[in-house]
């Protein structure tokens, strides 16, 4: 499987407070069948330029990376993106995409949505240099009505979930029935520690291998692929 979301970076953001720690986090990534994660921590256009933040990440991509081996998942860098006025006119937006890929993952705010906000996503979907994943959609479900996410989702942004809606009794009804339908494209673990936010793949795609089938599992890891490694960018 791959990860499309996680905070695995050590001191970037609320995730990994150590090296060790993004080992820790690695390692159980990969006995859980991962064997590509994304490394995307939080952007936020208030308090960092895309330099400053490009250049924390790769300070701390330079003290993980010499402790890596074969047997952990390969490790894409990217960012998690805060949506923030004017973004969809923002020039240096690609420089936040995945490493080698126009895929931009995009959190927006935990709050009904402004209709200056729809037409925004709007304008950024129709860039024909940012394919937009929305990071766990189903955080936004209790502000966003039905008929608008899967409107978006027509025009063109595509739908990440996290690995822990497929496992709460209280949500993988629904989550189950999102994917079945076809609009939740991708997973991630959204993986912050080894305690309270640690990750769970493999336990939700056990649950979705279960009730839809193992073919399921299969789209999520092709179209998962498809962003991260079919537009990557010849070295």
């Amino acid at each position: 499987m791959i990860d499309l979301h996680s905070h695995i970076l050590p001191q970037m953001d609320d995730g990994s407070r150590s090296v060790d720690e993004s080992l820790q986090m690695l390692a159980a990534l990969a006995a859980q069948g991962v064997t590509d994660v994304a490394a995307t921590p939080h952007f936020y256009a208030s308090e960092n330029s895309p330099e400053r933040f490009l250049a924390r990440r790769r300070h701390a991509w330079q003290r993980l990376a010499p402790h890596l081996t074969a047997s952990l998942p390969a490790v894409h860098l990217g960012a998690e993106v805060l949506f923030f006025e004017g973004i969809a006119g923002y020039d240096k937006l690609t420089q936040l995409c995945l490493t080698g890929t126009d895929t931009l993952l995009l959190e927006m705010p935990f709050r009904p949505w402004s209709r200056r906000m729809y037409d925004e996503l709007r304008e950024l979907t129709a860039r024909r240099d940012v394919t937009v994943l929305l990071a766990h959609m189903e955080r936004y479900l209790p502000y966003v009505e039905e008929a608008d996410w899967q409107r978006m989702a027509r025009s063109g942004v595509l739908l990440q979930s996290n690995a822990d809606f497929f496992r709460s009794f209280s949500t993988r009804r629904k989550a189950l029935r999102l994917l079945r339908e076809g609009w939740i494209r991708v997973l991630g673990t959204d993986c912050h520690n080894m305690t309270s936010r640690a990750p769970h793949m493999d336990e939700a795609v056990r649950r979705i291998a279960r009730s839809l089938g193992e073919d399921a599992v299969l789209r999520l890891e092709a179209q998962a692929a498809a962003l991260l490694l079919a537009r990557e960018a010849a070295p």
